[in-house]
Order: C-alpha cells, then sequence, then structure tokens
C-alpha cells in the first residue's frame, strides 16, 4: 500500500465515515454522494483513514493538505542533529610530535560534536605485532577521555585497526 491518500476518484469503497470542510462528523455516507458534496464546495475527498470500518474520508483543500505535510516535514527534518563521522589515520610507528598533532584533530573533531574513527595501518612486518596498535588506541582514549569516550573497541580487521570514539555529551558533566 503507498504512503500517498486515495482522493476523489481514486477511493473505490462503497461508503465512506466522511468529515466535512469545518471539521465537523457528517456520518456514513454513500462514497458517490461525499465526492459530489466535495465537488459543489470546489474541495477534494482525502481518505485519511482507509484501515478504518468503513474508511474515513475528510472534505479538504488537497493542495493545501499537501503543502502543510510538506512543511511540517521539512520543520522537524530542521530539529534533527547530523552525526558526522571524521577518521583519522595513524601507523604503529608514528612519532611523538606527529602523534601530538593527530591528537589534537581528534579533540577538535570531538569538540566539534563529531563521532572519530581512529584507524590504525599497518603494514608489512608490522602486522604481526597488533599489540602495538593496540597500545596507541588505548593511549590516545586515554589522552582524550574529557572530550570523548570509547564508542567501539578497538579491533582488528584485514590490515587495520580501528575504534570509534564519539563526543562526551553535556548534560552527564
Amino acid at each position: 500500500m503507498s504512503a500517498e491518500a486515495r482522493i476523489n476518484e481514486r477511493i473505490r469503497v462503497p461508503e465512506v465515515r466522511l468529515i466535512g470542510p469545518e471539521g465537523e462528523q457528517v456520518g456514513v455516507v454513500r462514497t458517490d454522494d461525499a465526492r459530489k458534496v466535495a465537488y459543489e464546495a470546489d474541495l477534494d475527498l482525502v481518505e485519511v483513514a482507509p484501515k478504518a470500518k468503513p474508511p474515513v474520508a475528510k472534505i479538504m483543500d488537497y493542495g493545501k493538505f499537501k503543502y502543510e505535510q510538506a512543511q511540517k516535514a521539512r520543520e522537524s527534518k530542521k530539529n534533527q542533529q547530523q552525526t558526522v563521522v571524521k577518521e583519522q589515520k595513524l601507523r604503529p610507528k608514528i612519532d611523538d610530535h606527529d602523534y601530538e598533532t593527530k591528537k589534537g584533530n581528534v579533540v577538535r573533531f570531538l569538540e566539534k560534536g563529531s563521532k572519530v574513527k581512529v584507524t590504525i595501518m599497518f603494514r608489512g612486518r608490522e602486522q604481526s605485532r597488533p599489540e602495538l596498535g593496540f597500545r596507541l588506541l588505548e593511549r590516545l582514549a586515554n589522552d582524550v577521555e574529557e572530550y570523548g569516550v570509547v564508542e567501539a573497541k578497538p579491533k582488528q580487521d584485514g590490515r587495520n585497526m580501528t575504534m570509534v570514539l564519539g563526543p562526551v555529551r553535556k548534560g552527564k558533566k
């Protein structure tokens, strides 16, 4: 069944419970009669509750109804918050200065409210020492614990080890 409401001739049931243009209950009427009343008022017959017995139809301006629905959808979309996942890549043999720079980036991302996926890339013989990457991720998690919390523990997948950090929510402080 489509999400779109059936209107006018698309309503193919013998009778409907009719609601007038001002919201008043008219009662159970034949669909043809309800359609005639809607046309006389220069409005549309819109099926608002198709699952009811008999289905409920309302006399309204369908174009205005669709516009108001679109406005409500746009307004609710405006209030939603998109979660952004930033990625920071590291190597197991990272120098201290480079580590501090990468840590600063992670802190900046977390302060802006983004999640951060920290990836350690292993090459060649580094793959035989995954504990180096694990220790590096633990160190990073401890260094940024006032800005973010670990949402996904470090895990190895192929040549990479990943961990996800989420920002600390202000309400918990």
